[in-house]
């Protein structure tokens, strides 16, 4: 009796993926989670279950997520209008009590209950539970001009040894972008730095930011034009020739300086795409931007397109 030829793609698949599983076993994998994957419950019930299914197979996942369209309706229903500086948000104290309700207890208990939902395991870890960031106020600059952002933070310590002891039991460990300070003082954090933070803290394998695109492009209109996998040198190369603009020039330069810092690799994905995060991970092509320190460097990619 013959199989069905879906059912034997599905065992090539398996087995392509076998290699990876192997090799990412026992690794710590940061994934930041931005805050429009939240807006579409179904992609983001199918990341949840790639998470679960990458702890399943012995990799260790740290979530670390934002919240910014939650906190914008928050602060709508408050008649509270939003303030951004410098591409971040002006947090002033009634501000930040609505980023700590939304995004530090809301969001972060929503997600950490989904993962349980789904079948997982998860910890929550906010200032109701265990705080792991730790930081201060973020100071900003312009041509000598202070710039004050309110209670915007940038993380200067990490509680690695709780989070990893979280890993070490198969659970995964979900934290919200904000960190207290010595006084007791909390900030809102930028998420993408939060999670750089705690990739760098954990020595992590890869640092993921999936994101509303898929990934650094060739030319930013054409999907199809999405670059797999890029050195720092690349990547730098095509921000010098605005290859890489806008909004997507921040995002490369945050995991070129996290490359920097002992993170192993960074890859930016689309969270629309179903199971994108597995599709990175544990097959050949990929379907993100991979972006490592160098050539040298061992690498999930074959071809550069």
């Amino acid at each position: 009796m013959k199989a069905p030829l879906e059912a034997i793609a599905k065992a090539d698949t398996l087995i392509e993926a076998m290699g990876w599983i192997r090799r990412f076993r026992g690794k710590t994998t940061v994934i930041k989670l931005g805050g429009s994957l939240m807006n579409n419950p179904d992609a983001m019930r199918h990341t949840l279950l790639d998470i679960i299914f990458m702890e399943t197979v012995g990799m260790r996942p740290v979530v670390v997520h934002g919240g910014g369209p939650s906190i914008n309706k928050a602060m709508e229903a408050a008649a509270i209008a939003p303030v951004w500086i410098k591409g971040r948000r002006f947090t002033d104290p009634k501000t930040l009590e609505i980023v700590e309700r939304v995004l530090g207890y809301e969001t972060n208990e929503y997600i950490a209950n989904e993962i349980e939902r789904l079948g997982g395991r998860a910890m929550n870890l906010n200032f109701k539970t265990t705080n792991v960031l730790f930081g201060e106020k973020l100071s900003l600059d312009e041509d000598g001009t202070p710039i004050d952002l309110g209670f915007v933070g940038q993380v200067t310590r990490v509680d690695r040894q709780t989070i990893e002891s979280l890993t070490y039991t198969e659970q995964i460990p979900v934290i919200p972008s904000m960190c207290i300070d010595d006084a007791g003082q909390k900030y809102n954090v930028n998420a993408d730095t939060a999670a750089m933070a705690v990739a760098e803290a954990l020595g992590a394998e890869k640092l993921i930011f999936i994101s509303d695109v898929n990934g650094v492009r060739r030319d930013k209109d054409d999907p199809e034009s999405v670059l797999h996998s890029l050195t720092a040198a690349e990547a730098r190369q095509l921000i010098d020739e605005g290859v890489i603009a806008g909004g997507m020039i921040p995002k490369v330069e945050a995991c070129l300086a996290t490359l920097n810092r002992g993170v192993g690799k960074v890859h930016i994905i689309d969270g629309q795409l179903r199971h994108s995060l597995l599709l990175e991970i544990y097959t050949t092509a990929g379907v993100g931007t991979e972006i490592v320190p160098s050539r040298n460097a061992p690498s999930t990619r074959i071809t550069q397109n």
